[in-house]
């Protein structure tokens, strides 16, 4: 292969025969020529604004599936629209939804990565964890990073591509399997998340239009979650070692940044800053627990019952993540000497703020095009349109729980949110799907299973800006098709696991309300 591929990250050592070796190559080509994707938000905001114009003028309407009024397109294009896009610009940016989370946990994670604390934890996670074990470890993190929110984005990218070159690896095979725990993991874990209490709400209230006394608790998926969170581990695991980094051979640094020296041992004085940091470590979570667990504590809504008296504390996941990097951080800079003054973590701040540039940059089109979607109603008219649609061919059972698989897949593409997503479809297919013998409880898991195995390969992923910034340390030259051919893998087998497994499961899942695990949390 030409050196081309070497550059690029791609598969030099892949074989030149193979329909999905050919397939991959040529999606990575492709993906590559695609613009950058400040233009491809900016090409999709005409796009939205032209469509919006041909909606609003041709008439088109539908009827909301919950209250049944009508709702028309809205025209970004005339009087009105006009007015809204010059007038919600800076909302429009300020609101974009993983602007606030990428920016305020970076503070804390910049500290703990320009005072050396991770490149040190790097060198006693290598040296502890056996060769064998790194990628399902990486795996997993990026599943169980969900309890953080969004947060797992922005972290274990970075460590996963570093954490690989350190041990002689292809840093894209390390962030293709962290992104793949992280996204295609999506809706899989061992704790409850904040998703569970909002899409269980969004069902029950569904639910509720067909049989006003159906309740949905936020552990209805549970076991699904549970059960989900081994069986992902070991496809990632499979699907990183024995598919992805074969096909991209061996890695030559082309990059300015030095390959970490993980491998070295640790010296005294890095041990006495791990046991500062481990102590700060151990500080902050006392502190996090003095501020959760007790009945009345700060972080939780002695109003609310289950796993919904624990908002308080979800919606501070992100500024209590940044005080949680931020504090060990200092601890370990100020034991070790990199950290002598408040000048200098002011500068490993700012420093960290400044690589940002090119997502803000980002952040701003993508902003836009989101808002003005949203306000088109393009995404309402699309989302009721096609479950109109599966209605009139008479799609049920098992076939239409598959195609709501691929459905929610599709409209991925389009609309990243799960909870947005799910407040539009779970009032037309939860009732319907009532009425065809499947409980809400099942219809929720195969949404899930949609939501998740897209997040990885559409790019129109929040955070794959983030993540490319991370792989271009190591690999300058990668682009957004490089990302998405290497997670392609992933998704099509997660999907093509989690289906099956659900078919199996889906007339028992109604069972799978554990009123005991909510009685716990009690």
């Amino acid at each position: 292969m030409p050196d081309r591929n070497h550059a690029a990250g791609t598969a030099a050592a892949s074989p030149s025969g193979g329909v999905l070796n050919r397939f991959l190559d040529g999606l990575e080509r492709v993906g590559n020529r695609l613009p950058d994707q400040v233009t491809i938000f900016v090409g999709l905001c005409v796009v939205t604004l032209i469509v919006s114009w041909w909606a609003a003028t041709s008439g088109l309407a539908i009827t909301h599936p919950v209250d049944g009024k009508p709702i028309e397109p809205a025209n970004l294009l005339d009087k009105n629209g006009i007015q809204y896009i010059l007038g919600s610009a800076v909302t429009n940016f300020t609101k974009f939804p993983p602007l606030g989370t990428v920016l305020v946990a970076l503070i804390g994670v910049g500290v703990a990565e320009r005072s050396g604390l991770f490149s040190t934890l790097l060198k006693a996670m290598v040296l502890a964890v056996p060769r064998w074990a790194v990628t399902p470890t990486i795996v997993f993190a990026g599943i169980m990073s969900h309890v953080a929110a969004d947060a797992g984005y922005i972290i274990l990218p970075p460590l996963a591509a570093m954490i690989f070159v350190s041990l002689g690896r292809h840093p894209l095979a390390g962030v293709a399997a962290a992104v793949a725990g992280i996204g295609g993991g999506f809706s899989a874990n061992l704790l409850l998340t904040t998703l569970d209490p909002l899409l269980s709400g969004l069902t029950e209230t569904a639910a509720q239009s067909y049989d006003p006394a159906y309740r949905v608790n936020a552990a209805c998926n549970y076991y699904f979650m549970a059960a989900s969170t081994v069986l992902l581990t070991l496809v990632g695991w499979f699907v990183s070692d024995r598919l992805v980094e074969p096909r991209l051979g061996p890695w030559i640094n082309e990059s300015s940044a030095p390959a970490p020296a993980a491998l070295e041992r640790i010296t005294r004085l890095e041990a006495r800053g791990l046991i500062a940091a481990a102590a700060a470590c151990v500080l902050v979570a006392a502190l996090t627990a003095w501020l959760v667990i007790p009945e009345n504590a700060v972080l939780r809504d002695s109003t609310a019952a289950g796993i919904r008296q624990f908002n308080p504390f979800f919606v501070s996941v992100v500024a209590l993540l940044t005080v949680f990097f931020l504090i060990p951080g200092l601890a370990y800079g100020i034991t070790v000497g990199n950290v002598r003054s408040t000048r200098d973590a002011s500068r490993m701040m700012s420093e960290t703020m400044a690589a940002m540039a090119q997502f803000l940059v980002i952040a701003f089109f993508a902003g836009q095009f989101i808002a003005w979607f949203d306000y088109s109603k393009l995404g309402l008219i699309l989302a009721v349109k096609t479950a109109e649609f599966l209605k009139t061919i008479h799609l049920t059972g098992l076939p239409l729980l598959i195609g709501l698989v691929l459905f929610t897949a599709t409209v991925d593409l389009f609309m990243a949110s799960a909870s947005a997503k799910w407040t539009l479809l779970a009032p037309v297919f939860v009732p319907m799907m009532m009425m065809l013998g499947d409980s809400p409880e099942s219809v929720q898991a195969f949404y899930r299973v949609g939501d998740s195995v897209a997040n990885i390969v559409t790019p129109l992923n929040y955070y794959f800006p983030i993540v490319l910034l991370a792989l271009h340390r190591f690999v300058p030259k990668a682009g957004l098709g490089t990302l998405i051919a290497a997670l392609v893998d992933h998704s099509g087998r997660l999907c093509g696991l989690e289906c099956p497994t659900l078919s199996r499961l889906r007339f028992g899942l109604r069972a799978f309300r554990p009123a005991s695990f909510v009685g716990m949390i009690h």
